[in-house]
């Protein structure tokens, strides 16, 4: 990541010592409903990463039909391997030890772009998404945005910046 950044959010170590808890900030995709906000996230790796997928939490407060409540992100490819008890994915949507974290990322930022109702894991906000998505969920959403944007600048956020700084200048 620190070679060829991706567009759209930066990546890092919550702690040096620690390879399985990742910090992210997701910068919200352009013409989105997102567009502006700065959410930050933590990436856990099971022990047995790449051959069991990550963990994925929103620790910003975001509204989306496929975030539940808590934060936990819930898509496809961070899914367990193999079939779908349900029957509602296929085995080759689901967890993929090839899957890093630029196409976990890559994954997340086109969930923002474009939720999916059919699989929501916050039922509340699947419902607006559908039936009121330029009323009541806009207006969530927009909430959250502008408070991803006045959390950005906290000094936490700054020195994890400035750890990222420090890290591409490494290189």
């Amino acid at each position: 990541l620190n070679k060829n950044p991706v567009e759209g959010f930066s990546a890092g170590l919550i702690d040096d010592n620690d390879l399985y808890r990742w910090e992210v900030l997701i910068i919200g995709p352009p013409d989105t409903l997102y567009e502006g906000g700065v959410f930050k996230a933590h990436l856990t790796f099971p022990k047995d990463y790449p051959l069991r997928p990550p963990k994925m939490k929103f620790i910003t407060e975001i509204w989306h039909p496929n975030v539940d409540k808590n934060g936990d992100v819930c898509i496809s490819i961070l899914h367990e391997p193999g079939e779908d008890k349900y029957g509602y994915e296929k085995p080759e949507e689901r967890w993929l030890p090839i899957h890093t974290v630029e196409t976990i990322m890559i994954s997340v930022i086109s969930m923002l772009a474009d939720p999916n109702g059919d699989s929501p894991a916050n039922v509340d906000a699947a419902k607006e998404w559908r039936e009121d998505r330029n009323g009541e969920f806009k207006r969530k959403v927009a909430r959250c945005v502008r408070k991803s944007q006045e959390t950005a600048f906290d000094i936490e956020y700054l020195a994890f910046l400035r750890h990222l700084s420090r890290s591409n200048d490494e290189q």
